[in-house]
């Protein structure tokens, strides 16, 4: 679990316009490309754009607050909701289940892995520089997981206390308890929400 991602919001027209064998090539080496003059490259509200007529202005990169990019917090709160999510309400649970399922969870079957990666988008991984992108959601995944965000949020509070006796810190863990754990979750909505805003879908690649 020793990879980084960086998470972008990204046009999906723009994205689906490009031949399916260039789009990896293309999102990679936007993301990836130094940020523009006069950009400055500075984090607002968690955010950095690209300077206003800058030809990578179809995607938006999200900066993590305190996770240095990396992807090992992401994971650590997938272990937490697993080990709390039994004492959520059943309305709590389903929503944050779809959610977290969505984007970094494993899901609730033990002998299946969730996907996060919605087919189609990247047909081929021809010039991966790592294995293959951790999150793709287009639009009508990005609405869906949006509306069981909104389910979730009014119960995310009661799980404090449940989280903290059920999945606190263990050794190794980045994320400490559960104002962690809230902070990194309610980063994703900030995430989907910004997408679905603007009609775009989510990306998390690799570094």
């Amino acid at each position: 679990m020793g990879v980084d991602m960086t998470v972008l919001v990204a046009d999906w027209a723009r994205v689906m316009s490009l031949a399916p064998e260039d789009r990896l090539r293309v999102v990679q080496e936007s993301a990836y490309a130094d940020d523009d003059p006069g950009g400055g490259g500075d984090v607002v509200g968690g955010w950095v754009w690209p300077a206003a007529g800058s030809e990578r202005a179809w995607l938006g990169r999200y900066e993590f607050p305190g996770t240095l990019g990396s992807y090992k917090p992401h994971f650590w709160a997938a272990e937490g909701w697993e080990k709390v999510r039994g004492a959520a309400g059943d309305g709590v649970r389903a929503a944050l289940d779809e959610f977290l399922e969505g984007l970094i969870w494993w899901g609730p079957r033990s002998d299946v892995d969730a996907e996060q990666v919605d087919p189609g988008v990247f047909p081929t991984l021809e010039g991966l520089w790592r294995s293959g992108p951790l999150v793709v959601r287009g639009p009508a995944t990005v609405a869906r997981l949006r509306r069981r965000w909104h389910e979730a949020a009014p119960g995310l509070e009661d799980l404090r206390v449940p989280y903290e006796e059920l999945a606190g810190r263990g050794p190794g863990q980045w994320i400490a308890g559960f104002e962690e754990f809230a902070e990194l979750v309610t980063g994703w909505a900030e995430v989907v929400g910004e997408a679905e805003r603007r009609g775009w879908g989510v990306i998390g690649l690799p570094i």
